[in-house]
């Protein structure tokens, strides 16, 4: 039955309403999986009970044999980001404060999720308050990289990323604040989607009118079931004012011939490399190239030291509401990372007039972009500027000599894409040249342009079929 865990979403999808598989046979291949791999890699937290689980399943298998299905979901096993609620389970958000914090609903997603028909396993791991590009805290532990167990997974959806790669999952949720489902994916040889921003409404939460950088979004080994699982996530939500009304079309097909590619490399030195990841991502854009695309490097033309200051100016004054809550509580300066610590004691300064200088720079860097977007399809980059780094490593102090000046400088890449509200998706480009460690190229489209991403990777994937089929041992 381990060849159940081989199939993607779709196939096993496909498979299971010909009844050719059943939801308790995919149920207990995975659940095997789980238990041999996850105390290995630890991308799986607060697994539900072997037992109840198989009891959803025969559930699931009852209604097929009744002749209803609830979704194209309908008895796949999934595990939610453990930064989103799923109703009976802890939404812990890694923090040893929140072991105890059952949900008791679940968050818009989730219902979407289940309503498509999927059984909720459990949680993906996830670094405290998602804060990090490193998947680990005090109270899980770290979650190792798929393919060598030394280095991080990345994060913050990292997790989510080794489950898909490690194959203990069929697909995944996740979210991305600062790369968190792009970096992850990229350096487990995956795809990852961050989706415009308000494509899927997240919450609801305290707040539905500010708090708009982090959004959640698919992460998947196929594009096929990365487009399906957007299209189920996406959608208005009147309890989210700002979510999309326009509805996402999820393209069938794949194009590169006549993508116009803006490649902002390290935007002209300014962004410190490691050596090999310019050159990684470099293949990657060659191959789109071989298939038609036009590649050519961009000029990105805005300041980026502005745009830096802003980004820290928006991401504490998001931040810092977050963790205000538990200080409240005994021993909280003990326990809460210091990143989430030094995050929340710099918000606490800022007026809102500082805040509003933010915005408006935002807003400056938004029309900004949309003239590159008028001259380019897609923007690349790489999906991080480093490669996988140790383990025991809270975060890279430097990067090709250059010291780090916060906990989060070493992804400054990512933040291109999130300011300006824009989708971007990581697709597999490169081994390590001596280690077996992926790395991701980052496209990024025009605000609510989705659909011509799921198309450049669809056709990407299809000329790299050999490539992406790879797995870890």
């Amino acid at each position: 039955m381990s060849a159940l865990t081989d199939f993607d979403a779709s196939e096993l999808s496909t498979r299971i309403h010909a009844r050719e598989v059943s939801c308790r046979e995919a149920m207990h291949a995975y659940l095997d999986r789980i238990h041999r791999l996850n105390p290995v890699f630890n991308a799986i937290v607060n697994l539900s009970p072997a037992d109840e689980l198989v009891a959803q399943a025969d559930a699931c298998d009852a209604e097929l044999a009744r002749g209803a299905s609830r979704g194209w979901l309908h008895g796949i096993p999934m595990a939610i980001k453990d930064v989103a609620d799923a109703k009976g389970f802890p939404t812990t958000r890694g923090c040893e404060l929140l072991a105890d914090n059952i949900a008791t609903r679940d968050s818009v997603m989730v219902e979407r999720l289940r309503a498509a028909g999927c059984i909720v396993i459990g949680k993906t791991n996830t670094p405290e308050f998602g804060l990090g590009s490193h998947t680990f805290n005090t109270l899980f532990g770290a979650t190792r990289n798929a393919w060598d167990t030394a280095v991080s997974a990345g994060g913050s959806s990292g997790g989510a990323a080794v489950c898909l790669a490690q194959r203990l999952l069929p697909i995944a949720d996740g979210s991305d604040f600062m790369g968190s489902l792009r970096n992850p994916a990229g350096w487990n040889h995956v795809f990852g989607m961050r989706p415009t921003q308000g494509r899927v409404p997240g919450g609801p939460g305290a707040d539905v009118w500010v708090d708009q950088l982090a959004t959640e979004g698919p992460m998947a080994r196929t594009v096929q079931d990365l487009g399906r699982l957007l299209a189920t996530q996406s959608g208005f939500d009147a309890r989210l004012p700002l979510s999309l009304q326009s509805e996402l079309q999820v393209p069938h097909d794949g194009r590169l011939q006549g993508l116009r590619i803006g490649w902002l490399a390290d935007l002209g030195g300014y962004l410190p490399m490691d050596d090999g990841v310019l050159d990684a991502c470099t293949a990657a854009l060659r191959c789109m190239e071989s298939a038609g695309a036009v590649v050519e490097m961009a000029d990105f033309g805005f300041d980026v030291e502005e745009l830096w200051d802003a980004w820290l100016t928006w991401r504490r004054a998001l931040t810092g509401p977050r963790v205000e809550p538990l200080l409240a509580l005994p021993r909280a300066r003990e326990v809460i990372k210091p990143e989430a610590l030094w995050e929340y004691d710099r918000s606490a300064s800022l007026t809102f007039m500082d805040f509003m200088h933010a915005s408006q720079v935002r807003t400056r860097y938004y029309q900004h972009m949309r003239t590159l977007f008028s001259k380019w399809d897609v923007l690349a980059l790489p999906s991080a500027q480093v490669w996988p780094f140790d383990v025991a490593l809270r975060w890279p102090q430097e990067i090709a000599g250059r010291k780090m000046d916060t906990y989060h400088r070493w992804m400054e890449v990512t933040v291109y894409a999130t300011f300006a509200g824009s989708p971007a998706i990581s697709v597999p480009a490169a081994f390590h040249p001596t280690r077996a460690w992926p790395m991701g190229l980052q496209l990024i489209a025009a605000h609510s342009a989705d659909a011509t991403l799921l198309r450049a990777a669809r056709g990407y994937e299809t000329i790299r079929g050999e490539f992406l089929s790879h797995r870890p041992g």
